[in-house]
C-alpha cells in the first residue's frame, strides 16, 4: 500500500543493504551520490508517472473517486476537452486503473461509466497525499474546494508514513533509499 513500506525477504534486504553500503562508500570516496551507481531504467515511479503523470490524469480519477463515473458528467464538470478526456480514460482502461461498466436510461442508447478497479483503490492514498500537497500551498486564502473526511466520524483525512516495524516517520531526514531486489547497477558508459 502506498505510504508504507512493506518487508521483503531477509536475504533480498540484507543484499540490498549491503550494495547500497558499498555504494555509498565508493561514493563517498568519489565524492557523487552513491545512487548515480545505480540504474533507474527499472524504476517504478517512473513507470507509475507514465501512467499517471499527465496533467489531466489525476483529475479523471478524483472525479471518479468523488463519485463522478459518467462521461458527460466528467467533462461538463472538469471542462477537460472530449478527446483528451477520451484519451485518458482509455488509458487509465488500458492500464487496468478504470473499467468500463455498461448502463442505459430509458430511451437512451447503453453507454459506460467509468469505476475504480483494485488498482485503481490502491491510489486512493496518493490522491489524498496530493491533496494534502496542494491544500497546503495552492489553496486559496478562503481553504481548499473539498475536503476527504472519514465517513463514520467526519475528521480530515490525512497520510502517515511508517516503516515496516511500525515506527512513525515524519522527517524527510528519516528516510534513506535504497537499492531494491530489482535494483541494477549502471554499466558505464564509452
Amino acid at each position: 500500500m502506498v505510504g508504507q513500506v512493506t518487508p521483503r525477504a531477509a536475504g533480498a534486504a540484507e543484499e540490498a543493504a549491503s550494495a547500497a553500503d558499498e555504494a555509498a562508500g565508493a561514493a563517498g570516496r568519489a565524492g557523487k551520490p552513491g545512487a548515480l551507481d545505480w540504474d533507474v531504467e527499472n524504476c517504478t515511479i517512473g513507470r507509475a508517472m507514465a501512467i499517471l503523470g499527465e496533467k489531466w490524469t489525476m483529475v479523471v480519477l478524483r472525479e471518479v473517486f468523488t463519485g463522478i463515473r459518467r462521461f458527460d458528467d466528467m467533462r461538463v464538470r472538469t471542462r477537460v476537452p472530449r478527446q483528451v478526456l477520451a484519451n485518458r480514460l482509455a488509458a487509465l482502461v488500458e492500464h487496468g486503473v478504470l473499467r468500463r461498466e455498461p448502463y442505459q436510461e430509458p430511451g437512451a442508447r447503453v453507454r459506460h461509466e467509468y469505476r475504480l478497479t483494485r488498482k485503481g483503490f490502491d491510489l486512493y492514498p496518493v490522491l489524498i497525499a496530493l491533496a494534502g500537497w496542494g491544500d497546503r500551498y495552492l489553496a486559496d486564502p478562503e481553504g481548499p474546494p473539498i475536503e476527504f473526511v472519514h465517513r463514520d466520524c467526519a475528521a480530515e483525512l490525512h497520510l502517515e508514513i511508517h516503516c515496516a516495524a511500525g515506527h512513525p516517520v515524519t522527517e524527510h531526514r528519516d528516510v534513506q533509499s535504497r537499492p531494491g531486489p530489482g535494483g541494477r547497477r549502471r554499466h558505464p558508459g564509452p
